[in-house]
């Protein structure tokens, strides 16, 4: 279990919860640390743990039956995951692995089936976090479908300050460009060009800790 500053400094819900909420969930919350390049589940496995990134940094993707990996978002520190699955207790529909180094916060399943059914807070965001889910793959949908490297980039690191379910950032993004590409789904090459471009017209700086957004507005607007 985890102690109530904890739980504070990794789920922005927690201040919703009702004393007694509060402390079930930290109860029910472990930690657990998974090496870079290590998956945490494959597609079809079962994690039966409400999930959120403390350290490190997630890919949730898939393969295709033409074995072409395919990126489904980018997954960074606050970070919850795997409500759908809870819900539905069902076996996982994507893969799980660590771009780096990465700390997990892991929910058991008879605590977050408890907040479920009474957490009024938790239910709250839920809902927020469902209606951003959405959102967010529809728009990548649209992604794949239209835009180029630069585009692609751009909507990968929007993903990671999306303010939902995030404590209020300075908008500094902590990832290389390998990472970013890979969440992108182009090449290293590509990933450079692309940030190149992006900074050239305003939009984001590079810095020694990330990349800075400089213009959140004509960034979620960029179309290459």
């Amino acid at each position: 279990m985890i102690s109530l500053e904890h739980l504070d400094a990794i789920a922005v819900w927690a201040v919703d919860l009702t004393e007694e909420e509060r402390e079930r969930a930290r109860r029910g919350i472990i930690e657990r640390d998974y090496a870079k390049g290590s998956y945490i589940c494959h597609r079809g496995d079962r994690l039966d743990y409400w999930t959120s990134v403390v350290t490190g940094l997630v890919k949730l993707g898939a393969v295709s039956a033409q074995g072409k990996s395919i990126t489904l978002a980018g997954l960074g520190p606050t970070d919850w995951f795997g409500e759908g699955s809870m819900i539905k207790d069902e076996p996982r529909k994507y893969d799980l692995f660590a771009l780096r180094d990465t700390r997990l916060a892991m929910m058991d399943r008879k605590t977050f089936n408890w907040l479920f059914q009474h957490s009024v807070g938790l239910n709250h965001y839920l809902v927020r976090q469902f209606n951003e889910r959405l959102g967010q793959f529809i728009g990548k949908v649209e992604q794949d479908r239209s835009l180029g490297p630069a585009g692609r980039l751009a909507r990968a690191l929007l993903q990671l300050i999306n303010p939902v379910g995030r404590p209020k950032k300075n908008g500094v993004v902590a990832i290389s460009q390998e990472e970013l590409g890979l969440l992108a789904g182009i090449s290293r090459p590509a990933a450079n060009k692309a940030i190149r471009d992006l900074e050239t017209r305003g939009l984001i700086r590079t810095e020694p800790e990330g990349v800075r957004v400089l213009d959140h507005v004509a960034l979620e607007n960029f179309e290459d």
